[in-house]
């Protein structure tokens, strides 16, 4: 067939590309290298519009055990000789499409992420944005999302233990699904996606591979429409057993000392494991396409290269030590079959019965070599200013606050998530503590160690729609927060940038923003980026999904006997609140669903108050001065105080001690920088003489009690029934 612009363009390269690609090949290129260059091409492979200002992060220091993106995840020291492995990626269109195998898929392709680098996973945790719960199709894909997120970790035996979900109108058409996996490598261990010395054979082990998936990763470059259903072929179909299988074998194979590099096929399949592993080698490869195992008959060699069928590895083995690498995997009863060979001309030449179908240089495929990087133009979105024009003394005081409460503890983005989580077992694989009590952050035990790991997915994109570069900051330091509220102390983050078109100038100044200010709030904390995902082109009718950049963070609690859980322990303790009341109610929930008020500023932060706070929080837990943490977060100081309430079913008695503060705002705002706790009284003192010395305000709001609720002197009722409002929500939206 004749190759043109448009067979590129097709194919979603642009005019400038398909000119590039034929003069770094010096010809045109035929359809199966067109194809190769389309998927790693791909914004989902390349980066283009991102790296630019990805390369602004900090991406070194701390823990660091590799340097951001130089492997499939990052890796960090945790200390006795183990190293944690951790990464977060979308899965959105494809979810959006086929939800079920969507979500599967996304949490199968994060474990490989983890897995193939020697380590075994052992938590996970997601990221879920929909559109209004009271809507049918949200209520669909919100069923098969979870579905498929609790039958795949059920299955693989890989605990999920946090997550985060929220409903806006915004990701109604396009739903955000984030994936995050956590594992655990012993020092020496670990395997890197390189290909390496010339006549080794590459392997090809696992699934066989089928004509789902292809083209996966341009796709998840595109934009949803109405015609997207025509595309279901580009969402993969996962196999939790295998994949489970594949894990055991690919950790027993690194011991065999065979393995010289592997990495998983995930986005556009072989051609990234074979373009990735050469360019990070510096080497190439002759690949005899007919030779991979297929599930389907006639499979064309761009099929071959581009599909993302899953539960799939590539692997370079020394040379002489193939039948040790083959009698694991023949035990494991999974699929390993040689189809080629690594070489030393930096060549990717792929062959069908003998005949040569593809030859591409390495190099030019991949991000750091040939791929492009633009520099796109962005301006200040002019939504921002009826954000600036927000007025306070416009919006009216609650006028019964037991009411507004009432409403707010019900809200989808609010209520209990626990028509979700029990879908998921939390507890198949590891040891997690988090079960037991629950806690700001997920708590699990690294295995082999005195420590634990904590671990969590946080942002709230309310706040980085005001202010992207402030709402940003927000979300590390929110995630931070979480962790050392759980006695842990952050290392590092993965991220995973979820924004609409590129292209769009008012779009691209969100993302630049975005990534500003997590870069400000990461450099603050020492909390390196040590890689993650963007997920660009999440856009519906009326226009792009909030800005949406999640930050999953891990921490370590070095001994396990300072993990801090949130619950209020004994009636009569004393409840303190760390950090400063302020009067605002921007961009919170009770201002955005019960005032359906949709534009206001971010609410208040400041970047060195909140580092101060986390210092007295975490060092009140090492001296054992306080015996629970909960920061605040959604939903204000009382939904902090409700939510530390209902594990134990304890109540409060508390009352605010101020006029000079709005009622809704003293209560219900969602200003940052502010950690409830508890204590016996006779702490109080000790606390209040730490706060002094960090400049923190320190308020004494009440005491815990048994069971039933005083505000400001008013009789709440008993915590059983709060708890039944919360707990019931979401189910009875549902049932409706």
């Amino acid at each position: 067939m004749e190759i043109s612009v448009k067979t590129a363009e097709q194919l979603r390269l642009t005019a400038e590309e398909f000119e590039s690609i034929k003069t770094k090949l010096g010809r045109t290129p035929n359809f199966t290298e067109l194809c190769a260059f389309s998927g790693m091409w791909s914004e989902h492979c390349s980066y283009k519009n991102s790296i630019k200002w990805l390369k602004t992060l900090p991406r070194e220091g701390g823990r660091m055990l590799v340097a951001a993106g130089e492997e499939n995840a990052g890796l960090m020291d945790i200390g006795n000789n183990y190293g944690v492995v951790f990464k977060i990626e979308s899965h959105n269109h494809p979810s959006a499409l086929e939800p079920f195998q969507g979500a599967a898929t996304g949490v199968g392709g994060i474990q490989r992420d983890i897995f193939t680098m020697g380590a075994r996973p052992i938590a996970s945790l997601n990221s879920l944005r929909f559109g209004k719960l009271e809507d049918k199709k949200t209520q669909r894909l919100l069923a098969g999302v979870v579905h498929g997120i609790g039958h795949y970790g059920n299955c693989f035996g890989v605990p999920t233990v946090g997550g985060e979900l929220y409903f806006e109108q915004c990701y109604h058409t396009n739903p955000l699904v984030n994936a995050m996996s956590v594992g655990i490598v012993k020092a020496g261990k670990t395997v890197s996606a390189i290909a390496l010395g010339k006549g080794n054979p590459v392997f090809f082990v696992g699934s066989a591979t089928g004509k789902d998936g292809i083209g996966g990763a341009s796709f998840a470059s595109a934009e949803i429409t109405a015609d997207s259903v025509e595309e279901l072929p580009a969402v993969q179909v996962g196999d939790p057993f295998q994949e489970k299988k594949l894990l055991e074998a690919c950790l027993e194979v690194i011991e065999t000392g065979g393995v010289v590099g592997m990495q998983d096929m995930g986005a556009a399949g072989i051609i990234c494991s074979t373009a990735e592993m050469s360019a990070k080698g510096k080497v190439g490869m002759r690949i005899d396409l007919d030779k991979v195992p297929t599930r389907q008959q006639n499979m064309k060699a761009w099929e071959l290269l581009l599909s993302e069928s899953q539960e799939r590895m590539l692997m370079v083995v020394e040379k002489g030590k193939e039948a040790q690498v083959l009698a694991v995997f023949e035990k494991w009863d999974l699929s390993c079959s040689n189809i080629g060979e690594v070489t030393d001309d930096g060549l990717l030449n792929f062959y069908m019965h003998g005949n040569l179908e593809a030859s591409l240089p390495a190099n030019e495929l991949v991000l750091g070599g040939g791929a492009p990087q633009y520099t796109r133009d962005f301006k200040e979105p002019a939504y921002l200013t009826k954000v600036n024009a927000f007025d306070l003394n416009k919006v009216a005081d609650t006028d019964d606050l037991k009411a507004s409460v009432e409403a707010l503890v019900q809200t989808p983005n609010i209520a209990s998530k626990r028509w979700v989580y029990t879908q998921y077992d939390s507890m198949v694989g590891a040891a997690n503590t988090s079960t037991n009590a629950p806690s700001d952050a997920a708590v699990v035990v690294a295995k082999g160690t005195s420590k634990a790991l904590a671990m969590t997915v946080d942002c709230n994109s309310k706040y980085v729609f005001a202010n992207p570069y402030q709402g940003a900051m927000i979300a590390v330091a929110e995630a931070a927060r979480n962790i050392v509220c759980s006695g842990g102390e952050p290392i590092g983050v993965t991220n995973c940038l979820n924004f609409g078109n590129p292209y769009d100038p008012e779009v691209y100044y969100q993302f630049v923003k975005a990534v500003e200010g997590m870069g400000a709030a990461c450099r603050k904390f020492n909390t390196p980026v040590t890689g993650g995902n963007v997920s660009f082109y999440n856009q519906n009718p009326d226009g792009p999904v909030f800005p949406t950049p999640t930050i999953g963070m891990v921490g370590i609690v070095e001994d396990i006997k300072n993990k801090m859980n949130l619950d209020f322990k004994n009636a009569g303790d004393t409840i303190v609140l760390l950090g400063k009341q302020r009067n605002d109610i921007s961009s919170s929930e009770y201002l955005h669903t019960l005032k359906a008020i949709p534009y206001s500023p971010a609410p208040y932060f400041d970047l060195e108050e909140e580092f101060s706070l986390q210092q007295l929080v975490s060092s009140l837990i090492k001296n054992k001065s306080i015996i629970s943490a909960h920061d605040i977060s959604e939903g204000g100081l009382i939904i902090t105080l409700l939510e530390s309430a209902f594990y134990n079913h304890k109540g409060f008695e508390v009352s605010a001690h101020t006029n000079s503060i709005r009622k809704d705002a003293y209560w219900m705002g969602e200003a940052q920088s502010r950690v409830v706790v508890s204590c016996p009284h006779s702490a109080v003192s000790n606390i209040e003489a730490a706060a002094k010395k960090l400049n923190i305000e320190c308020t004494v709001l009440g005491k815990v009690t048994e069971g039933h609720i005083t505000v400001e002197g008013e009789n709440w009722g008993t915590i059983s029934s709060w708890k039944n409002k919360y707990d019931c929500a979401i189910e009875n939206k549902l049932a409706s």
